[in-house]
C-alpha cells in the first residue's frame, strides 16, 4: 500500500493551494480518506475526511470554510482544496485511509502517506 502526497509549497498567507494524494495497493473506494497535519512542536491533528464514496465530509473547526475535501475513486485520489490560508495552517500535511470505519480518526488510520509541507509566510 502506497499514500502519495503532493502539491504542498510556500504560500503567502490569504493564498491557495490543492494537496493530492493518490492511493495504490489497496481497494481505495472501500476506504474512508482523511487529512491530518503536525505543525513543528505539535501533536498531529486531524484536518478533514470524507467517506467512501465521498457523500459525507467532515472538517475541523479551524479549517471549516476554506478548506475543502474530495475524492475521485477513478483516480484512486483524494484531495484538499486549501483557501484563505493563515500562518497557522504551516504544517506537513498527511494524508491517511482506513477501511474498518466510516469516519477516519487519527488512531483509526490504517496507512498513511509520508506527508507533504506546507508554508503559509504572512
Amino acid at each position: 500500500v502506497q499514500l502519495q502526497a503532493s502539491g504542498g509549497g510556500l504560500v503567502q498567507a490569504g493564498g491557495s493551494l490543492r494537496l493530492s494524494c493518490a492511493a495504490s495497493g489497496l481497494p481505495f473506494s472501500l476506504y474512508s480518506m482523511g487529512w491530518f497535519r503536525q505543525a513543528p512542536g505539535n501533536e498531529r491533528e486531524f484536518v478533514a475526511a470524507l467517506s467512501r464514496s465521498g457523500g459525507t465530509t467532515y472538517y475541523a473547526d479551524s479549517v471549516r470554510g476554506r478548506f475543502t475535501v474530495s475524492r475521485d475513486n477513478a483516480k484512486n485520489t483524494v484531495y484538499l482544496q486549501m483557501n484563505s490560508l493563515k500562518p497557522e495552517d504551516t504544517a506537513v500535511y498527511y494524508c491517511a485511509g482506513s477501511g474498518s470505519v466510516m469516519r477516519l480518526t487519527i488512531t483509526e488510520a490504517e496507512y498513511w502517506g509520508q506527508g507533504t509541507q506546507v508554508t503559509v509566510s504572512s
